[in-house]
């Protein structure tokens, strides 16, 4: 794959576009000088100017394309749009505040998005309600549909959803691991770095003390999975910091399992108060009990998603550290081939 190309020759600016370019985890090609452009300037995915090569490049006439970009450091100067216009640029970007932006065009071009995965959160309405079992069981079923899978433990105190997989010997790097990276980070690396099984790769926590996920790691984490990923599930804690609120944020659906008695209902309903300021796209997935599914999402006012029964033999797979069955007779089964039916056609 071709790499970005940079056109300066001045040598500060070029020190702080290297460093750019490896928070974006991306090499890049370099010319010195405008003329050295041409070999490169049709092929490379990212093309970006020094202000102070505009001149020269605008001088050998190049050919319009999308993708190029003048960089500068001074601020307000007002010949620098007439260099943008005369070398072809779509914009220009003014360092070193927009060395934010400048990594996500680095790392775009470098890694186009070729799954646009669609990400799911999945929280419990009260404790026990077995939200982790329904993410995990959601993430196995797409993995084996051949969906390209991330499964997301956001949960410090949840106890590790590599446990629920039956997978807590599995080397590969935990949350810990991911948080000590910075800058933006590739799908590729962090499938590479994870504990995978087949198509599906976990990110879950280490035994031990547990810090909390920064925001800006998830982020990281969801936009890597959106660009190579076909389905992201989260498993998400009951109160909602900055990280569960990112993911929110992104999420195309998120299911809040509620068991159907009152205390489930009321529990969930507190919930919800912090879940509603950060998504819309909510649903209900009933637990079978007392109350019924019809009552609960009116006196949440969600609508109901689908019910799961109680699954005879799945404490008991638990406990052996086998994964949860999923066959299709099974209600977890029968929810999850259901709903990831429903969200691919949508």
């Amino acid at each position: 794959m071709h790499r970005p190309l940079v056109i300066t020759e001045d040598q500060d600016l070029l020190d702080d576009l290297l460093r750019v370019a490896a928070a974006a985890g991306v090499e890049i090609d370099v010319a010195h000088a405008a003329t050295h452009a041409r070999p490169y300037w049709k092929r490379a995915p990212l093309i970006v100017v020094g202000v102070d090569a505009a001149d020269a490049l605008a001088a050998t006439g190049p050919p319009p394309r999308q993708g190029v970009l003048l960089v500068t450091r001074a601020p307000e100067d007002p010949a620098v749009w007439r260099r943008c216009v005369a070398v072809g640029g779509q914009a220009v970007l003014e360092l070193p505040a927009a060395e934010r932006q400048l990594v996500d065009e680095f790392a775009e071009a470098s890694e186009p998005v070729v799954r646009a995965g669609h990400t799911v959160c999945v929280i419990g309405g009260r404790g026990g309600a077995g939200a982790s079992v329904l993410a995990t069981c959601l993430a196995l079923m797409g993995s084996r549909r051949g969906l390209r899978t991330l499964l997301v433990d956001a949960d410090p105190l949840g106890g590790g959803i590599d446990v629920v997989l039956g997978q807590e010997q599995a080397t590969g790097a935990r949350w810990p691991d991911v948080v000590e990276r910075e800058g933006r980070v590739s799908f590729a690396a962090l499938q590479e770095a994870l504990p995978t099984i087949g198509e599906l790769t976990v990110l879950s926590w280490h035994r031990g003390e547990s810090p909390p996920i920064p925001a800006e790691a998830m982020r990281s984490v969801l936009e890597a999975a959106h660009r190579g990923c076909d389905l992201v599930v989260v498993d998400l804690p009951r109160y909602v910091g900055p990280a569960a609120a990112e993911a929110l944020s992104r999420a195309a659906s998120t299911l809040l399992v509620v068991p159907a008695d009152v205390r489930g209902v009321l529990a969930a309903s507190q919930v919800l108060i912090e879940v509603r300021r950060h998504t819309a796209a909510l649903g209900v997935v009933v637990r079978s009990g007392v109350l019924h599914p019809d009552v609960i999402a009116t006196s949440l006012d969600v609508p109901c998603t689908g019910v799961v029964t109680d699954q005879r033999g799945l404490s008991e797979a638990l406990n052996r550290g086998d994964a949860p069955p999923l066959g299709d007779r099974t209600p977890l089964g029968r929810f999850c081939a259901s709903f990831l039916g429903t969200l691919e056609a949508r």
